[in-house]
């Protein structure tokens, strides 16, 4: 496998902050540079051990589909070339890799869409017999298709917290609460901005699946972010539909009933499941089969989804 990223150290711009797996860098007023490295998290804990080439197979696929559903919402892609802004001996560490993105106000919220019943929307249904405080039918089993796509939005926890699922009231509280200022400099209402991405993220959803089914992936579900900007314009933003941000199943090994297998980070959770681990930080170290397994799924839900070859 390549020579793994763990972390980037781009010093011709300033460093805004790194997530669990993207290191982000101010370019101006207007633009970002995007670095995805190759960290993987399990259980919203950032894992010690990298996916050499992971980050180059995310920024391939997530540019595959702003490309192709920017029919449905504008996004924060700018075309220009990550490479013409950095210095030249860091070029290596963003090519392929990053992504120079608009400048745009994140909603606090994970716009989760969900099309099948697994995960914590099984957990949900387990107890209440709903998911989100959206009631469901009776009956139903894991990994069942739901009578359709399900939005069920999400806080965004800080690294090493886990994610809460939420209503879709409390969805609108926490934009209205985290985006004040800009509603009322755009005369926008959280109602109608969190009903946009709402409406946004079930038709990104809707769209992909059928492409994806088309190549033998069903996409159970599935997280998207978006951005304002200054004039309050929704835009899709960070990733999308990656294996770290959706579940991919094989559509010839689904079964109703049983957890499918995956091309994403399910290959490491069951892995961790089998050690004897709290689930918080640290982490514990990946054997290199595992590492080269991820990698492996990631890359054939790479080349079915985008229909390319990924280079060696």
């Amino acid at each position: 496998m390549t020579e793994a990223l763990f972390e980037s150290t781009i010093s011709s711009l300033p460093l805004l902050g790194r997530g669990k797996v993207r290191d982000i860098y101010a370019i101006d007023a207007d633009k970002l540079l995007i670095v995805t490295s190759d960290r993987i998290s399990a259980f919203d804990v950032v894992l010690p051990d990298p996916v050499p080439g992971k980050g180059r197979l995310l920024t391939r696929l997530a540019s595959f589909w702003f490309e192709r559903l920017a029919g449905i919402i504008p996004n924060q892609l700018t075309g220009i070339d990550p490479e013409t802004v950095v210095a030249a001996d860091e070029r290596q560490q963003v090519r392929g890799r990053a992504l120079v993105v608009k400048r745009l106000r994140p909603l606090p919220i994970e716009a989760v869409v969900r099309g099948y019943l697994i995960g914590s929307g099984w957990q949900d249904y387990q107890a209440t017999g709903s998911v989100c405080g959206i009631l469901l039918p009776k009956g139903l089993r894991l990994a069942s298709r739901l009578p359709q796509p399900l939005f069920t939005p999400a806080t965004k926890a800080a690294i090493g917290n886990h994610d809460e699922n939420i209503s879709f009231e409390r969805a609108q509280a926490e934009c209205a609460t985290a985006l004040a200022d800009l509603l009322t400099a755009t005369g926008k209402s959280a109602e109608v901005v969190a009903g946009q991405a709402r409406d946004a993220a079930v038709a990104l959803y809707a769209t992909a699946a059928q492409h994806a089914a088309a190549r033998g992936i069903i996409i159970a579900d599935s997280k998207f972010e978006f951005g304002l900007d200054e004039s309050g314009t929704l835009h899709l933003i960070d990733e999308v539909l990656t294996p770290d941000s959706s579940r991919f199943w094989p559509a010839d090994a689904y079964c109703e009933g049983s957890n499918p297998p995956s091309f994403d980070k399910q290959y490491v959770r069951d892995y961790l499941e089998t050690l004897d681990w709290n689930k918080r930080a640290p982490g514990p170290r990946l054997p290199a089969s595992v590492l080269a397994g991820t990698y492996a799924k990631y890359a054939e839900a790479c080349e079915r989804l985008t229909g390319e070859r990924v280079p060696a």
